[in-house]
């Protein structure tokens, strides 16, 4: 059986461990009496900057910790109290320290904002900002550290002169931000949540937060190592990452924000579709970018407010891998892009699409001119293998450029069909209309595989051979362009032979007389010593000056012209025999004239009575 003395001390014990309990179990209750409106209107006040109203006395919730809940706060700029509050929240939950409020003292640990708004202006230089805060605790902070910097003093000291008050985790609950201009709100994110983990004003902070933007969620995860410095606009490590349906995009590296202003680190940015990005950031551009699908891009980024470059640019194009480099300036009217990427294998098509006016009134007809206003590009491309439509070239050199009034896409060289391509499409835009210019050389082309990819093989002949083709003119699709522009084309081919054609069958259906289906005389393949057209283009008629070929059997020549529009044909044309003399200013008289429609084509022999 235990000794008085024993029992004694057991009841002692646990009267003290029972007192203890007591006491801690009525530090916040205590606390809480401790607690009233001014001192937290005070508190958040020195932190901010501002004037900070609270709508009623706050609510005190001492379990499972010393919480108080205050509503219908604003806080407003102290010399523009009739500014309406720069944020208002319809109630903070704030955790306080109970040893602090014991004397009295609201000190915070957490602050959680409920269905905040953040006032933001448009100042002069385009960025959004709200009205300066008067002082607070952060603001001076921020000044006492941008005068170290200012010092020169070394990073280390810097760092020793930075505040080191805590400060804690502050998170939002359904907030929204808006532009506030001419007396209203103009939303700009809504359902912003998320919070601000900053243990003290010398330490590490990191943030998390999600918002609806233009309909679309978006989240951004960001740790800054000197929040404080970068702050006060010295150099810091940034990493962030900002993801959404649309788009995502990220960056690592070193930033400076204030003046001298400039970033050096890894970025990422990727987007699904362009088209679909264009539409939610709002650029007016979708008519250009609907032609180009997924774009990538990723490198190092560096350089300041007037030249960025990204070094070992890796960028994608639906999914055609690029490297190079790329260069962004912004001492001009509109930023400039220019570099130079080399791909393996891209398909031309969707940025041919992009650089040329589309094949009706009803769709966008040329690259969309905001976009041409937004931005200049000067872009070297190369590709081992390129793509357009279903032709394959390879060797590519082209460039890319938007300047002013003026786009342009040219392909400088290529290897196709056995020779070389160079093609070009220009467009400039002027008050009285936009005047377009194609041009178009093939050199010494195998033309049986050119007609074939071109779904001309009854026009082009077999064999070696150049053509060339230029139009110029008024209009802002190829239909208004080829019937008001004027353009030459031309063609030669040495030895080879015109396919789908019968020329003894020919010859016979024009003895026996009567109009007749050029497809009647279409199985056979005509040799030929070579072949030759020209031919000049104006206001939507294509009219014929040369068109002739010459075989063994003879020479077989056409004249006359080709409506456009109308897709119909308006042909002269004889066959002459291998031993008559050549004519060079007139041609013999026409034995058939060829007439119907392009895919149709009727022959009508002449009467030789």
């Amino acid at each position: 059986m235990p000794s008085p003395l024993v029992r004694r001390s057991i009841w002692l014990v646990g009267m003290a461990a029972l007192a203890v309990a007591l006491i801690i179990a009525l530090v916040p209750f205590l606390a809480s009496t401790r607690i009233v409106g001014d001192r937290i209107a005070y508190e958040l006040s020195s932190w901010s900057g501002y004037r900070v109203t609270i709508g009623a006395a706050p609510e005190i919730r001492v379990w499972p910790s010393l919480r108080a809940i205050v509503t219908d706060v604003a806080m407003t700029p102290w010399d523009a109290l009739d500014h309406p509050p720069v944020i208002e929240a319809e109630r903070i939950e704030i955790k306080l320290s109970a040893l602090a409020a014991l004397r009295g003292d609201a000190v915070f640990s957490a602050a959680e904002l409920v269905r905040p708004t953040l006032r933001l202006e448009r100042m002069q230089d385009g960025r959004y900002l709200p009205e300066s805060a008067d002082g607070g605790r952060i603001a001076n902070a921020i000044h006492d550290a941008r005068e170290a910097i200012a010092a020169n003093v070394e990073p280390a000291a810097v760092e020793r002169s930075l505040s080191s008050r805590e400060l804690g985790t502050i998170s939002m609950r359904d907030g929204r931000v808006t532009e506030f201009a001419d007396g209203k709100d103009e939303e700009i994110l809504t359902g912003l949540t998320g919070k601000l983990n900053w243990p003290a004003l010398n330490k590490a902070a990191s943030v998390s937060l999600s918002a609806i933007w233009h309909g679309e969620e978006v989240n951004l995860e960001a740790s800054l190592a000197k929040p404080l410095v970068l702050l006060a606009g010295g150099e810091a490590p940034v990493a962030a990452a900002l993801t959404s349906a649309p788009a995502t995009a990220s960056f690592d590296g070193v930033v400076k924000a204030a003046e001298n202003a400039y970033v050096d680190g890894k970025m990422k940015a990727a987007a699904p579709s362009l088209k679909r990005l264009t539409e939610w950031t709002g650029t007016e551009m979708a008519s250009t970018a609907s032609a180009i699908g997924s774009v990538s891009i990723g490198g190092r980024l560096v350089g300041d407010t007037q030249r960025m470059k990204l070094e070992g640019a890796e960028v994608a194009l639906d999914k055609n891998p690029g490297t190079g480099a790329l260069d962004l300036s912004f001492s001009e009217r509109v930023p400039v892009v220019s570099g130079t990427l080399a791909f393996d294998t891209l398909d031309l098509s969707p940025i041919l699409t992009a650089f040329t006016p589309a094949t009706s009134e009803k769709a966008a007809a040329e690259i969309d001119p905001v976009f041409a206003n937004l931005i200049n590009l000067d872009l070297r491309l190369s590709a081992a293998h390129a793509l357009v439509d279903t032709v394959m070239l390879a060797d590519v050199a082209a460039t890319a450029q938007i300047k002013n009034s003026i786009v342009a896409f040219d392909i400088s060289d290529a290897s196709a069909f056995g020779g070389n391509l160079q093609a070009g499409v220009r467009f400039d835009r002027k008050p009285e209309g936009t005047q377009a210019e194609m041009r178009f050389l093939a050199s010494d082309i195998e033309g049986g595989a050119f007609g074939a990819a071109a779904g001309m093989t009854r026009l082009v002949p077999i064999g070696r051979g150049n053509i060339s083709l230029i139009l110029k003119g008024p209009g802002r699709v190829w239909e208004s362009i080829i019937e008001n522009g004027e353009g030459t084309i031309s063609a030669s081919f040495g030895p080879g032979a015109l396919p789908d054609f019968d020329l003894a069958g020919f010859q016979k259906r024009c003895d026996d007389g009567g109009f007749f289906p050029l497809d009647e005389v279409s199985k056979g393949t005509l040799p030929i010593d070579g072949a030759e057209l020209k031919a000049t283009v104006a206001h939507g008629v294509i009219r014929l000056e040369k068109a002739e070929a010459r075989s063994p059997q003879g020479r077989l020549w056409l004249t006359g012209i080709i409506p456009y529009v109308s897709r119909g044909l308006a042909l002269s044309g004889g066959i002459v025999a291998p031993d008559a003399p050549a004519t060079e200013d007139s041609q013999p008289p026409a034995s058939f004239f060829v007439g119907g429609s392009w895919n149709a084509p009727f022959v009508s022999p002449v009467n030789s009575d």
